[in-house]
C-alpha cells in the first residue's frame, strides 16, 4: 500500500506543475511600488527557477519593470501580474545585471525598451547562451521557448525621470562586474539587485573582488533609502541586510586569505565550519563550496608568486 501512496503523491506533484504556472502575486510595498518575491532555494524544477526578486513601479505615464526573471514563461507571467494591478502600459524594463534569473524573461518585453548598463549588455552577449543552456538543464520544461534577448537601450548612471517618478540609477561592479541599483526617490525603495543578498548566501561567479563588493555596499547604505529589496531574500526596512552582507563577505575573505597563507588545499576550505551566526542563512554550505571554487585560485596566486618575478 505504501508504494501506491508514494506513486499517488508523485502524480499529484507532477500534475500540480503540469501547467507551469509561476502563480506570481505582486505585493505592494510602497505607494505605486510592487514586489514579486522569489524563493531563497536553489534553482530546481520544483520552483521553475523562481528564486529572484523582481518588481515594478507605476508612474502616472506607465510602468517601469525591474528585472524580467529566469525564463520566457516567467516574463509572460510578470506581464500578466502587472496587468492585474494597473492598466497603464509598460514603458521600460530595467535590468540590474546579466545573470539568468534576472534577464532570461526579456522576450516578454520585446515590445518595450530593455535598458541596462553597457557592461551588462556585453556580459549577456558573451555568457547568455551558456547560462540559458544551464538553466534548461536545471529547471527543465519551465524554460521552453526561452532564448537570450539582449538589451536595446544603454543606461547611464544618474537621475532618471519617468512621469512623476524620479529614480537614481547607481552603477556598481561588486557582484557581476556590471551592477545596477535603483532608488525610487518618491518612495525611498532601493532595488539593490544582487549586490544585496539577505537570509540567502551570496553567489560569487562573476565578482571582480570581494573588496569592490564591500565598497559598493558602503555606497548603497549611504543612500536615503527607506526600504530595501535585495536581489534574493526578504524585504527589509533596516540596515540588517548590509550588516549581514558585510559580515559574511568579511568572513569569506578571511577563510580564503588564511587558507592561502597556510597553503591549504581547496578541498580543506570547502569543509570550513559555518559560523553559528550564518547557520540560518539559506544555502550557506552550497555557496561556500562554489565561492571557494570560484575565488580561491586568486588568493593562491596573490600569495604564491612565481620565483622569477
Amino acid at each position: 500500500m505504501r508504494w501506491i501512496l508514494v506513486l499517488a503523491l508523485i502524480c499529484c506533484s507532477l500534475a500540480a506543475r503540469a501547467d507551469f504556472d509561476y502563480r506570481l502575486e505582486p505585493r505592494q510595498i510602497a505607494e505605486s511600488v510592487w514586489l514579486l518575491e522569489g524563493s531563497t532555494d536553489n534553482f530546481a524544477a520544483a520552483n521553475g527557477g523562481n528564486i529572484v526578486n523582481t518588481g515594478f513601479i507605476v508612474s502616472d505615464q506607465g510602468v517601469l519593470v525591474i528585472d524580467s526573471g529566469p525564463s520566457r514563461r516567467y516574463g509572460e507571467a510578470l506581464r500578466q501580474a502587472i496587468a492585474r494591478v494597473t492598466d497603464k502600459p509598460v514603458l521600460k524594463l530595467l535590468l540590474t545585471h546579466h545573470h539568468p534569473d534576472h534577464a532570461l524573461g526579456n522576450q516578454a518585453f520585446a515590445d518595450v525598451p530593455i535598458a541596462a548598463l553597457a557592461g551588462t549588455t556585453q556580459l549577456l552577449a558573451e555568457q547568455g547562451e551558456a547560462m540559458a543552456e544551464n538553466m534548461y538543464r536545471l529547471v527543465g520544461d519551465w524554460m521552453r521557448g526561452t532564448e537570450v534577448r539582449l538589451p536595446t537601450e544603454t543606461l547611464t548612471p544618474g537621475p532618471l525621470q519617468v512621469g512623476n517618478r524620479r529614480l537614481q540609477l547607481i552603477g556598481l561592479r561588486g557582484h557581476s562586474g556590471a551592477d545596477l541599483a535603483i532608488l525610487d526617490e518618491t518612495s525611498g525603495v532601493l532595488f539593490a539587485g544582487d549586490l544585496l543578498f539577505y537570509q540567502r548566501a551570496l553567489t560569487t561567479p562573476g565578482t571582480p573582488g570581494l573588496d569592490l563588493w564591500l565598497a559598493d555596499l558602503e555606497r548603497l547604505q549611504a543612500l536615503p533609502w527607506k526600504q530595501i529589496v535585495p536581489g534574493h531574500g526578504p524585504l527589509a526596512s533596516s540596515a540588517a541586510p548590509f550588516k549581514q552582507m558585510r559580515d559574511y563577505l568579511g568572513w569569506l575573505d578571511g577563510v580564503m586569505r588564511d587558507g592561502a597563507e597556510q597553503g591549504a588545499e581547496m578541498n580543506e576550505l570547502i569543509r570550513t565550519p559555518i559560523p553559528e551566526r550564518f547557520a540560518g542563512i539559506s544555502l550557506s554550505r552550497y555557496e561556500l563550496i562554489r565561492s571557494v571554487s570560484h575565488l580561491y585560485p586568486r588568493y593562491e596566486r596573490a600569495r604564491l608568486r612565481r620565483v622569477d618575478r
